[in-house]
């Protein structure tokens, strides 16, 4: 199975974002353990370096963080043809759209994200962290 996962999980483990860590810490130790296949949008990794480098105390503890990430989660491009999908996709949000249109290309079974209200005209099932792991092959401790 291949889920893409929204910057906000990634983060809620990168930042130890309580009480969303545990969930998506879980679901990224799926992905550690290779029981799912988990992308992300190459352009969420600047942001998620972004955020985390305003919390670390230098640069190179940012960007290690980053490194150990792709250890686990798999960067994929945004494509011209992801824009052009994501403005026909109606949605309120285009960060949010271009999100879904490169898990659509990518062939994603979910988006897992902590915002689902966003994603509520996606064609690929958007879930909480919670609702992927209470899917029958996943609702057991990692």
């Amino acid at each position: 199975m291949k889920v893409l996962l929204d910057t906000n999980v990634i983060l809620d483990i990168v930042e130890t974002r309580n009480p969303f860590y545990f969930n998506s810490y879980r679901v990224f130790s799926l992905a550690a353990k290779r029981v799912v296949d988990a992308i992300v949008g190459a352009g969420s990794i600047t942001d998620i370096y972004y955020v985390n480098r305003k919390n670390c105390s230098d640069s190179k503890q940012a960007l290690d963080s980053i490194v150990d990430l792709l250890e686990v989660i798999i960067p994929v491009d945004t494509k011209a043809e992801d824009i052009r999908t994501a403005i026909n996709l109606g949605f309120s949000d285009f960060e949010d759209a271009v999100i879904c249109a490169t898990a659509m290309r990518e062939k994603a079974d979910y988006i897992i994200t902590r915002n689902i209200d966003d994603f509520s005209t996606s064609p690929i099932k958007a879930v909480t962290p919670e609702q992927f792991l209470a899917l029958p092959e996943y609702d057991r401790e990692p």
